[in-house]
């Protein structure tokens, strides 16, 4: 009886750690697809648009560039002579795919100091925090997903500067963010 019973202590405790979403949701060209899929996607980012004025259209479309929805993507590894790993390219994680020094940042000014990157809740936060002040400092339109992909790519310094003007693929990388969230947009407009 005591093995039957620590069998099925094992197999709960196992369950219950298992609860972040580790797999892209199918049919990511659907947002209807997605937020059926993933309900607690559709709640965080509504928090999101009423907390910070960014769009869910326009979340959705920069976390599927930045993470393709996938709770602990990280960026790749770099390796010397191509086998001795040196880590990862940068300390980019999450749903946003935040770095640590802005991560920080966003803990600092939020208060949110149990905030995880592969939580959507606070993911969906940090992409409105972040995207609110670029509103603010740059001037930026909050349906305007071009343009806050390139700062939040760039950050707020280079955006301003404009050095995203010299980097051909990070312009067609902005102006895909900008087709996915027109995409999502107009399916939003139709979902349940």
């Amino acid at each position: 009886m005591g093995r039957k019973i620590l069998a099925i202590l094992f197999v709960l405790l196992t369950a219950s750690c298992g609860g972040r979403d580790t797999t892209a949701p199918r049919n990511m060209n659907d947002a209807c697809s997605i937020l059926d899929q993933r309900p607690h996607y559709a709640r965080a980012f509504k928090r999101t648009e009423r907390r910070w004025g960014v769009p869910v259209h326009v979340q959705m479309a920069v976390m599927y560039q930045e993470s393709k929805f996938i709770g602990n993507a990280k960026t790749p590894q770099r390796f010397a002579l191509g086998i001795i790993p040196l880590g990862r390219v940068s300390s980019a994680y999450g749903y946003s795919q935040a770095l640590d020094g802005t991560w920080d940042d966003y803990k600092k000014s939020t208060g949110k100091r149990r905030a995880k990157r592969n939580d959507i809740d606070d993911a969906a936060d940090f992409v409105g925090w972040y995207m609110s002040g670029s509103s603010r400092s740059l001037g930026l339109p909050m349906n305007d997903a071009k343009s806050h992909y390139l700062a939040y790519h760039e950050g707020r310094g280079g955006y301003a500067r404009g050095s995203y003007r010299q980097k051909s693929w990070l312009m067609d990388v902005s102006n895909s963010v900008a087709r996915r969230a027109n995409l999502y947009q107009s399916q939003l407009a139709y979902c349940n």
